[in-house]
């Protein structure tokens, strides 16, 4: 690195001398390039400043000669305009970099409260998830329930159509008893009319009577069998 100072310082010496040496007629391209290899270098301005009063020095301008020292002065801030621009655009880029910092900033903060808020999301969609499951899982229960009790009450109706229709037959059949032993009475009634009438026409009068109430006594047991059996 040493080395590369003290070409480009020697270098720095020369092109200022050909420079005041020829006057007007050289340009200042030579004092643009060696600012750029500066800049590659990585020199600063003030390092180029002592290399400028190096050369000058170098060259005995340090006193007298006004006009050189002049056109000495335009040459380094020839020299030093690479320097400058690559400061300039390092303040324009460090500028850029703390806006781009704080844009960055504020949308990881924006991405920050989107995550909080996706979170939250995900925490209530996984507790409405938690409570549809129960929901369903108590409907289920309710259902399973229900239809187990549809089953026991239709059992239940299945034992007393049963037990209906077994007390059904038992009143049928006593019913039935009923009017056989009644039906049985008219008939030995009637027999005995049949041979009372013959001897007895008083003792007739009673017995037919007598087998007359036997008649309503069946018709009522008709008539209540009915009933009985139009009962749902």
């Amino acid at each position: 690195m040493k080395q590369k100072l003290n070409a480009l310082s020697q270098q720095y010496v020369m092109a200022l001398r050909r420079h005041l040496e020829q006057g007007s007629r050289v340009g200042l391209q030579p004092a643009m390039g060696l600012g750029r290899r500066a800049v590659a270098l990585g020199l600063e301005t003030l390092e180029l400043a002592r290399m400028h009063e190096h050369a000058l020095v170098t060259l005995e301008l340090a006193k007298g000669k006004d006009g050189q020292i002049k056109r000495a002065e335009i040459f380094f801030a020839e020299a030093i305009t690479p320097i400058v621009e690559t400061h300039r655009a390092a303040r324009a880029s460090k500028i850029e970099l703390r806006r781009l910092n704080l844009s960055l900033n504020r949308r990881t903060g924006e991405l920050a409260a989107s995550h909080q808020q996706l979170k939250r999301g995900v925490v209530r969609r996984k507790s409405v998830e938690a409570a549809l499951k129960k929901s369903g899982q108590h409907y289920t229960k309710l259902l399973k329930d229900s239809l187990h009790l549809q089953e026991g009450l239709r059992q239940l109706t299945h034992q007393v159509l049963a037990a209906q229709e077994e007390e059904r037959k038992k009143i049928s059949k006593e019913l039935q008893d009923d009017i056989a032993q009644t039906l049985l009475g008219i008939n030995v009634r009637l027999l005995s009319l049949k041979q009372e009438a013959k001897l007895n026409t008083k003792g007739l009068k009673n017995e037919i009577a007598s087998t007359q109430r036997l008649v309503v006594k069946s018709a009522r047991s008709v008539r209540r069998v009915a009933r009985e059996f139009r009962k749902p």
